[in-house]
C-alpha cells in the first residue's frame, strides 16, 4: 500500500493533518526533530529523503515544512532559503525519481499586494520580502522538477497550535485594555483545520497534474484590525482594538497590503466548500 509522507508535522498544518488521520497506517509524519509519533527527517538531505520514500513505500508527499518567521528571514536569509526553496526541490526531485506526487504549500507573500482584486494563480509574482522570495523559489523548484503534484497557496494561517495571530491576540487581549493593530493590510484568514481537510479531499485526485497552482483560504476578506476585533468579541475579551497604519507599526519585512486570492480554480477543480472565516474562527476558539 502506498503511503503519504507529511513533512513539517509539528507545524500548524502538520498537526491538524496528524489529528485528522489519527489511527491510519498509511500516513508517515516527519519533522526535523522527532518523538514517538513523528520521525526525524531533514528535507534537504537527498539520501535521507530517498531512503524514507523507499522504506515507507511513499506515493504522495505533503510538504508542510517551512521557515515562517517573516521578520527574522530578513537577516536569517540563508536558512530561510534552505528550508523554503532548497528543501522543496529535494522533495520534488525525489518524488520524480520514485514516481510519487507532491502537494507543496506556498503563500500569498509571493505577491506584492498592489492588486486591488483577488490574485489569480497566473498573476505575476513580485515578492517584497526574503520570506516571499524563498517561497517563490520553492514553487519554482517544485514546478521545474517535472514531478506530479500541485502547489497550494494559502494566507494568514492560524490554529490552536504553535504561534499565530489568533493566539497572540488572545494573549494581548487578556493582558491589555487596548491593542493597536494594522488596518491597511487586507487579506483572508485561513483556519489550518480547513486547509488540512481540503488537502485530504484532494489527495486521491492528484492524477497527472504537474505543478498546477491553486489558492485556498477561508471565504471573506478583512483587515488585520477587523480580524483582531472579531477575535476579541468572540472570545469575550474587553480589550479594544485601535486601528493603526503600517507606517505606525514598521517591521523588518515588508508585507503585501492587499493579499486576497481568488479561489475559483480550486472550487471548480475539486468541489471544495469554502467556509466563511468568521465561522472557522469560532470553531478554533472553541478548541482553545
Amino acid at each position: 500500500m502506498k503511503k503519504v509522507l507529511v513533512t513539517g508535522a509539528f507545524g500548524q498544518l502538520g498537526t491538524e493533518l496528524r489529528l485528522l488521520t489519527e489511527g491510519r497506517s498509511d500516513f508517515v509524519f516527519t519533522d526535523i526533530r522527532s518523538d514517538e509519533q513523528v520521525r526525524g527527517l531533514d528535507i534537504c538531505d537527498r539520501k535521507a529523503v530517498d531512503r524514507m520514500i523507499v522504506e515507507e513505500n511513499v506515493g504522495v508527499i505533503i510538504n508542510c515544512a517551512a521557515y515562517t518567521n517573516v521578520n527574522a528571514a530578513e537577516t536569517d536569509t540563508a536558512l530561510c532559503q534552505l528550508i523554503n526553496a532548497t528543501g522543496p526541490g529535494v522533495l520534488a526531485r525525489a518524488a520524480l525519481r520514485h514516481n510519487a506526487a507532491i502537494i507543496h504549500i506556498s503563500t500569498e507573500y509571493v505577491f506584492d499586494g498592489r492588486k486591488s482584486t483577488g490574485y489569480r494563480e497566473t498573476d505575476r509574482r513580485h515578492p517584497l520580502s526574503a520570506y516571499g522570495r524563498s517561497k517563490r523559489d520553492g514553487e519554482d523548484a517544485v514546478r521545474n522538477s517535472g514531478c506530479r503534484g500541485l502547489v497550494i497557496r494559502t494566507s494568514w494561517l492560524y490554529s490552536p497550535f504553535g504561534n499565530n495571530f489568533v493566539k497572540t491576540m488572545l494573549r494581548l487581549g487578556a493582558e491589555r485594555p487596548e491593542v493597536g493593530v494594522v488596518c491597511d493590510q487586507v487579506g483572508s484568514p485561513t483556519y489550518a483545520r480547513d486547509l488540512a481537510e481540503a488537502i485530504l479531499s484532494i489527495l486521491p485526485r492528484i492524477g497527472e497534474r504537474h505543478g498546477e497552482i491553486y489558492h485556498f483560504t477561508n471565504d471573506g476578506v478583512c483587515s488585520w484590525a477587523e480580524f483582531a476585533a472579531t477575535i476579541m468579541r468572540e472570545a469575550g475579551l474587553p480589550c479594544q482594538v485601535k486601528p493603526i497604519t503600517t507606517a505606525e507599526y514598521p517591521t523588518p519585512a515588508v508585507r503585501p497590503a492587499h493579499s486576497t486570492m481568488s479561489k475559483a480554480k480550486i472550487v471548480r477543480a475539486f468541489g471544495i466548500r469554502l467556509k466563511p472565516w468568521e465561522e472557522s474562527l469560532k470553531d478554533c476558539l472553541k478548541r482553545l
